[in-house]
């Protein structure tokens, strides 16, 4: 019987999950008291909840949670009432996941990944617990199906004895690799490729649990996002404030945050890192695909025309194949651009964000399984079942 891609069965290598209020409230003791991270309403506010890790007052826990909801943004769920309740159910999850024709889905966090600046301000001892709170809570999660779901664990990178000590512990708690992050300089600690990480990268590689940079990863994005510039309009006067949140934002998703990741992978490829951990594989989570061979034969045109290949084994490409992986969800005409790196891209959804693979009535999405029927078609079927399944089954491990 001939194999045909509805056969392949597809591993979702980019989603989230949204925290419960209860997260850390349930699993940390209350000496913290207010301290710990929790959903409520701040004094003097819009009276609507919000999550409070320690001084700080963040976001509603709905920012994250847009998947189906019916409106653009910055409109978004403000409740977990009003969030698709595979966000943070796990049964649910997988009733998702049979919904949208995928078969397993590596879980990131939202919260404590995206707002990790305000976890470091607490009291060293909490920050801590707090990580291994939210790491234990997600084991919990994809105890509901470990063959399908499969967590990827946060590092508590500020405190680097304890980072190399949960590194270990997230391999036995059943995680498939872990969360780093990649301006660490802007916070007055070393650039990850330095040598400073390696007692991180070599329990890592010797524990064969990978290094996932998410794209938008961040220790405050008033530290880490690009400045927003200011529009006028034709008359002279500012432009609808709104309206300029709403295409400034879309057009930093659609260039400046998924681009700058080409820093990170070429800090990567260039600076030694993979010389001194050659078994040690990295992904760039949400990082797009169709630029990357560009990316990679300007690396290789200019590594060898600076003569900088006289100092390194390997060209940036080269190291790319043996070590790297690229993460892609919406694109289709870069698709022709696996066939050429068939071993080094995943394919995700992004669930349940506002730009990821799922539909609704504010969503340029169709199903994952109908996209994928629709655009994979036109590869040979071997390149599409990498990306699709055994390029994230061999790194996740997945049977």
């Amino acid at each position: 019987m001939t194999a045909t891609l509805r056969d392949v069965r597809v591993i979702d290598t980019d989603s989230h999950v949204i925290e419960p209020a209860d997260l850390w409230t349930s699993r940390i003791a209350s000496k913290w008291g207010d301290a710990i991270p929790q959903v409520a309403v701040r004094p003097g506010g819009s009276g609507r909840a919000r999550w409070r890790v320690g001084d700080a007052w963040l976001h509603m826990p709905g920012v994250f949670g847009c998947a189906g909801w019916p409106e653009y943004p910055p409109s978004m769920p403000q409740t977990f009432d009003d969030i698709d309740p595979g966000g943070f159910d796990p049964h649910q999850r997988l009733e998702r996941m049979d919904e949208y024709g995928i078969y397993a889905q590596v879980l990131y966090p939202n919260l404590i990944g995206f707002e990790t600046h305000a976890f470091i301000d607490l009291d060293p001892e909490l920050s801590l617990l707090c990580t291994r709170a939210y790491n234990d809570f997600l084991t919990d999660f994809a105890s509901a199906d470990p063959n399908r779901l499969l967590p990827v664990g946060m590092v508590p990178f500020w405190d680097l004895d304890e980072a190399v000590k949960e590194v270990a512990r997230l391999r036995e708690i059943g995680h498939r690799g872990i969360l780093f992050a990649n301006q660490y300089e802007k916070i007055g600690l070393p650039p990850f490729f330095d040598p400073y990480w390696d007692p991180v990268y070599r329990v890592a590689e010797d524990l064969e649990m990978s290094v996932n940079f998410h794209i938008g990863f961040s220790t405050g994005a008033h530290l880490l996002s690009p400045q927003r510039p200011k529009f006028v309009g034709e008359t002279g006067k500012d432009e609808d404030p709104q309206a300029v949140d709403v295409t400034w934002t879309a057009k930093r998703n659609a260039i400046l945050m998924l681009v700058s990741n080409g820093d990170t992978i070429s800090n990567i490829l260039t600076t030694g890192i993979l010389d001194r951990f050659p078994r040690l594989k990295f992904v760039s989570v949400e990082s797009g695909m169709g630029y990357l061979p560009y990316l990679l034969e300007s690396l290789d045109w200019h590594w060898k025309a600076h003569g900088a290949f006289r100092y390194s084994p390997l060209l940036p490409s080269e190291y790319f194949r043996r070590q790297c992986y690229g993460t892609f969800w919406f694109e289709t005409g870069t698709l022709f651009h696996l066939v050429d790196y068939p071993d080094n891209f995943m394919f995700e959804t992004d669930y349940p964000h506002s730009t990821s693979l799922s539909p609704g009535p504010a969503s340029p999405a169709e199903l994952p399984s109908v996209h994928i029927a629709k655009h994979f078609s036109k590869l040979p079927l071997d390149v599409a079942e990498k990306a699709l399944w055994r390029n994230a089954a061999e790194l996740y491990r997945v049977s």
